[in-house]
């Protein structure tokens, strides 16, 4: 029998099992994807910044950890808006489906499918489609954002 250190939902957990994305950083603390799939093409430039140890809630990280995670989430907006430019930035950690930390970072527009509502609910419209964010540009930004962190 293995022994291991890791609870049974750990080992389970799509975000400790794979990226989860096109990766744009990570360091030890977190990884910042770029979303894929019909999310990434609704609303493009969504990523998520994923925590790398696998915790529940942000209060299971120490403050230095915090810190650092949400110096990252806020670098992602930063980098988004200045390709992007969208209306409207939504920042969401819910972990319901997931239980690991990790942030939704997501680039809104007044015409997309679901706006005002969050994306996670009915289309309220066709929504207009937009061109597929410009990867390199959002990789430039995001890293020239951390400069600053």
């Amino acid at each position: 029998m293995i022994m291991t250190n890791q609870k049974s939902d750990d080992l389970d957990c799509p975000l400790c099992s794979g990226v989860g994305g096109e990766l744009l950083f990570e360091d030890a603390i977190c990884r910042v994807v770029l979303v894929s799939g019909e999310e990434g093409r609704s609303f493009p430039g969504f990523c998520r910044v994923v925590g790398t140890r696998h915790v529940r809630e942000m209060s299971d990280l120490s403050a230095a950890e915090q810190r650092r995670l949400l110096d990252v989430v806020l670098a992602t907006e930063r980098a988004i808006r200045a390709v992007q430019q969208p209306d409207k930035m939504n920042l969401a950690s819910l972990g319901n489906v997931v239980p690991h930390v990790h942030w939704h970072v997501i680039p809104r527009w007044r015409d997309d499918s679901h706006f005002p509502g969050p994306i996670w609910t009915a289309a309220q419209r066709a929504g207009k489609m937009r061109k597929p964010v410009d990867r390199n540009a959002l990789h430039n930004a995001l890293h020239a954002a951390l400069k600053t962190t």
